[in-house]
């Protein structure tokens, strides 16, 4: 996790108001590798461990399956490895146009299946940084400027504080509505996978719909 994201987390258990503290163990060139987040207001901590944050409200279980999927592949170099590479490159050039950031400095927050792209977006915009936010991602190695998560109930961030968020429709209602909530002025939010009335709730959210397939929906807050 990327020490400059911390400034942007809330407890998920008191709600958006609430920041985190970061206590740090292993810190290397700005990526913390190990330590937890503190709460001053519930006085929960939430671990990092690997670089990958569990921000779940109490009581932690073990983790649950997520959409990302595993990052193991087939072999380097081979036919199927390059189709799978191309591909993530691909459905990460589709979300930069739908999110329409060119550069400048933020923060992106990409959740459930989506989080697959997250290095690659990164890459593609060497000022922003990324939330990958999905379980999976727990067995995924790092990438320059993308920090893992997992997180509930909801999204962990201050409202208004991310310069876009692309989220699984998938993950129901809730996500949706908290995908909005996060988004900054003028910033959007891509639904993908929508579910029968994600448009809706993107409205109901006070976003705008700018375009919308079965695949996508693409919403903006004024």
């Amino acid at each position: 996790m990327h020490i400059l994201l911390t400034d942007r987390l809330t407890c998920p258990q008191c709600g958006p108001t609430f920041g985190l503290v970061l206590l740090a163990d292993r810190l290397e060139n700005r990526v913390v590798h190990e330590g937890r987040l503190g709460c001053p207001n519930c006085r929960d901590d939430y671990p990092i461990a690997g670089g990958f944050a569990d921000l779940r409200a109490a009581p932690r279980e073990a983790l649950p399956a997520g959409l990302a999927g595993s990052p193991a592949g087939p072999i380097a170099g081979t036919l199927a490895a390059d189709r799978v590479h191309q591909g993530e490159v691909d459905a990460a050039t589709k979300l930069l146009a739908l999110l329409g950031i060119v550069g400048g400095p933020g923060t992106l927050a990409l959740v459930g299946q989506p989080a697959r792209a997250a290095r690659h977006v990164a890459r593609a915009l060497p000022e922003m940084y990324v939330a990958a936010i999905d379980a999976d991602l727990a067995g995924w190695p790092d990438a320059e400027r993308v920090s893992r998560l997992v997180s509930s109930p909801g999204l962990p961030f201050f409202s208004g504080a991310l310069r876009g968020v692309v989220v699984d429709g998938c993950l129901g209602e809730e996500w949706i509505r908290e995908a909005a909530r996060v988004t900054a002025p003028r910033a959007r939010v891509v639904l993908a996978r929508p579910p029968e009335g994600g448009r809706e709730w993107l409205e109901e959210a006070g976003l705008r719909v700018l375009a919308s397939d079965p695949e996508t929906i693409v919403a903006a807050r004024s």
